[in-house]
Parts: structure tokens; sequence; C-alpha cells
């Protein structure tokens, strides 16, 4: 196997790779032009954060089986387009977190105490004691937002710093969140009562804006925002008007939108922010530890045909992969898709294997429905970890498995309960391959799992399809298939869209306010 590293790798993860016979390649600092123009000769390539793996790249890349990341987060790697062809992407999920967690507490006791403004101070010879008063943080309220490998740490260790620590996330029992000290709440009431907020979920389209103008109006006011997760999930421009008015007080910020930012940017400029260039996990025991990990990851991909902590693959050999894959695909999509319509905290997840299904290595199904579900608010989610994350937030699982259905070959059910609701949602294949949905709750439908998709609940009246089409047309959003049920005449109804184009906020705003509608949710079941 040829492998390249296109970033910065420690000198022994190299060795590693070495020392078992592998041929391995260090080309760093690569343009895009300059990679896609070499890919074709590599079976795996590994990278960090700095590397851009697009579509264009793995388009050129006609020998590539594997991508490994030396970190947590993979948004620098396109993983649809890895998957359509057929490429395994690996992260190192643990490697980096505590670096991260005591980044984020680094940032809060900084910002608490204006360490980079006494510093740029008293280097230009002033003593400027009176104007820097700061606040403790003890006694104070935490707010996380997502409590997974980073966020749970930066949680805990708060917790030892004497601040109350108050969390938002919906993959959490709530006695397992008390037994470390932390009060789970929603996510307007964490708006309201904590004095610092740390971001601690990952970067997908749900949570990109998370913090903007809206929920800083709800902040106390002279809060302080901590961001060491992705660019992005914080609205710069809301964040620096937010300072420049009051609302919050300071701001600690290791990640951007864009990254570097630009020259002479207004946020990283402030006095009342605290900026770092992305370096949450960059510690020598962080890098070397990643760096060692993936290394061994491919190893064992390589001579063994294991694959560990992938993103879009489970642990098993390519050949058992390849005959668990339409039922993959359907177990992962409706996955996402119960995930995704489910707004309350999760206590157990049910999962119905009926027919042909019940038959094949359902283990492995079981824990790609896992990762779905878990990933929709935690990073770092992979198919060996899933199951462990989930026993360890109080989350049960439980398989039912009958070899015989009436109506159907093949039947996969998940649902997710809580404390006092429920959602249930039926798939098929249709064709042994193609992922069909075929119940939701009481309500039944046939609709193809897409990847954006509009999800709504609304009363049975008239009117609603011809809203939804008005709504879609001003927004110049084609909508390629819509898909409608109903529990009974006049009762509750479901309407699922297929569509061209992502639903802004704007837009979600706006069905919301139409007449008869319940709820609305956008998904995104790639």
């Amino acid at each position: 196997m040829k492998i390249l590293i296109a970033d910065a790798m420690s000198g022994e993860a190299v060795e590693i790779l070495k020392s078992k016979g592998l041929s391995v390649d260090v080309k760093t600092d690569l343009k895009k032009e300059e990679l896609a123009a070499i890919i074709g000769e590599y079976d795996a390539l590994i990278v960090r954060s700095a590397t851009k793996v697009t579509r264009d790249i793995i388009a050129k890349a006609d020998k590539l089986k594997v991508i490994g990341r030396a970190g947590i987060g993979v948004d620098n790697v396109d993983v649809e387009a890895a998957t359509e062809k057929g490429i395994v992407v690996m992260n190192t999920p643990q490697g980096n977190a505590l670096a991260a967690a005591e980044h984020t507490l680094a940032l809060m006791f900084a910002v608490a105490r204006k360490i980079a403004l006494a510093d740029a101070t008293m280097k230009q010879g002033k003593w400027e004691k009176k104007l820097l008063m700061g606040v403790e943080v003890y006694d104070k309220t935490l707010g996380v937002i997502g409590i997974g490998n980073i966020g749970m740490i930066v949680a805990e260790k708060a917790v030892a710093l004497g601040m109350k620590v108050i969390a938002y996330d919906l993959f959490v029992a709530r006695e397992v969140a008390a037994a470390k000290g932390i009060e789970l709440v929603d996510l307007d009431t964490l708006l309201a009562k904590s004095d610092f907020i740390a971001v601690h979920v990952p970067m997908v389209k749900e949570t990109k804006n998370l913090i903007e103008k809206n929920a800083l109006a709800k902040t106390k006011k002279g809060v302080v925002i901590l961001n060491v997760a992705r660019g992005g999930i914080v609205n710069e421009q809301d964040l620096y008007d937010a300072l420049m008015s009051g609302q919050v007080s300071g701001a600690g910020l290791d990640v951007f939108e864009q990254e570097p930012p630009p020259k002479d940017y207004p946020l990283v400029l402030s006095d009342k922010v605290v900026c770092t260039p992305h370096l949450g996990a960059s510690t020598k025991e962080a890098q070397g530890k990643v760096a060692i990990d993936i290394a061994n990851q491919i190893v064992d991909f390589a001579l063994n045909g294991v694959i560990k902590n992938s993103v879009n693959a489970p642990p098993v050999s390519i050949e058992i992969l390849r005959q668990l894959s339409p039922y993959l695909t359907l177990s992962e999509r409706l996955g996402k898709f119960i995930a995704q319509v489910t707004d309350f905290a999760i206590v157990e997840v049910e999962i119905e294997y009926l027919g042909a299904i019940s038959e094949v290595e359902t283990k492995i199904l079981t824990q790609g429905i896992m990762r779905s579900i878990l990933s929709a608010q935690l990073d770092g989610i992979n198919y060996v970890n899933a199951p462990i994350v989930a026993k360890t937030r109080g989350i049960r699982i439980k398989e039912i498995k009958e070899k015989d259905h009436d109506d159907y070959t093949s039947l996969l059910g998940i649902r997710l309960i809580g404390e006092k609701a429920q959602n249930v949602a039926y798939g098929t294949l249709l064709g042994k391959k193609q992922p069909r949905l075929v119940k939701v709750n009481k309500i039944s439908v046939d609709a193809d799992l897409t990847e954006n998709m509009l999800f709504l609940y609304t009363h049975d009246k008239p009117g609603i399809i011809g809203g939804l089409g008005t709504a879609l047309a001003k927004k110049s959003i084609n909508i390629g298939a819509m898909y409608f049920g109903r529990e009974s005449l006049g009762g509750l109804s479901m309407s699922l869209l297929d569509v061209d184009a992502h639903i802004g906020d704007d837009l979600l705003v706006e069905l919301r306010a139409m007449a008869n509608v319940i709820d609305v949710k956008r998904l995104n079941l790639t």
C-alpha cells in the first residue's frame, strides 16, 4: 500500500507505517492543484486539518481506499463523496479531547481576567491596573452546549472549579448528568441563565449559526461566549454586534468561519475578544497521540482489512461490508430521519428487525443506527464508540427480531423513547437497494429518503399543499417529490418534501407561521 501524508505528522507515526513495510511519502503544504495531480498514485491519504480533501480531489483518487484524519473533526473531508466512491474515512475521536477542553478553560480564564489586553498594554509600557478589573469564575454559571467527549471534560473541570454547570444535550440521561454535577436544561434556559457559554457541538447544517442575534438576545447581559468547536456555529457578525452593544461582555474564540480570518477583521481586533489560531488540539501530547492512533489504524486496515474509527463504514471486513451495504444505507438514513424529527431527550432506543433483515449481522446495523442518532448532536461518534457513548449517557438499546412479516420482505423500525414522549419510524428496501420510509408513528407513507428534505406535521386541512408550494417558489426552491399521509380525515397529517436546495432559517420561520402547521423540520439524511 502506498500512503501519502499531506500534513505535518510526528516522526513516530511515520516510522510505525514504514516498519510494517508500507510505502510512505510525506508531502505537506500542497496546493489543491498539486494534490489533485498526484492523489491518483496513492492507496491511502493521511491529513490533519489543513488539507482540504474535496469532491474534486476524491474524483481523481482512483486508487484511494482510505482517508485517515488525525483528529476528531472531518469537516475538511468530503465524506459523502468518499462514501460514494467506496473510500473509508477514519478519524481519531479520543486523542485531542483533553487538549480542546483545557483550551476552552484557558480562554475562559483569559477573558474573565483580561489576560491578553493586560499583556498587550504591559508590553506598550502601560500600567492599566484600574481599567483591567476582571471577574471570578467561582460560583458563576457555565452553560455547555453539547456534552460529548470535549464538552463533558469541560463541564467536569468547571464543577471542580466551583462553577454551577448547566448543559443542553438531547443525548444524555438526566441522572447521568446529575451524577457529574451537571443540570440538563433546554437551550433557552441555558442562554438565559449562563454567565459563560461554551459551544461543543459538531458543525452540521442544524448547528450552523446556532448562536446568532436571536439567541444572543436571550442571554444574560454581559455573558461571555467561548467557541473551541467549529467556526460558523457562532455567527461572527452577530457576536460582534452583541459585543459592541454590551449584551456580550467578552468572547474567547479559537475557530472562525474563514480560517485564517481576513486581515483587520473587527472581531479579531476587538479588545473584548481573546483569539487563538485554531489551537484547541495543538498540544505535543494530543498531536502525538492522534498521529500514532491514525498510523496504527491505517496499518490495521492495510494488513488485516480491519476498519476502525470510521465515520462512514463499520468495523468489519470489506467483504462483509459489501453484503451489508443496502441494509446499512437503510438503517443509517432511517436513524438520521428519526433523530432529526425528535426534539426530546432520549432514554431508550428500540430497534425492530422484521423479516429477512433479522437474519443479517444486526449488531453492525445497530451500531450504524446509534451512530446516526447520536451524531445529530455529538461530534466524534463512530460505529465502535456509539453503543458505548449511549451507555455512558444512560440510553438503553433494545433489539427486537422476528423472521417473518406479513407485508414486507424486510422491515426496520426505530423507536426513540423519552421520559414523556416517543417517536417511531419504519423503513424498508425498494428493489433490495433503495431505502424507503413507510410509516412515522401512526401515519403510513411511501417516501424516498433523500439528501435535503422538509418534514411537516400539520392539521389535515385544505391549503397546506398550496401554501408550501408558494412559500418554496418564492425562494426559488424546486420540489423534487412530495409525500403525504394522515392519521384520519381532518386529523394529524404529515408532509415530506424532497427539495433541491437547502432550506434557510427564514423560510423555516415562515412555514411554521402558516395556518394549520404544527411543526416543521429541516432534514439532511446524507
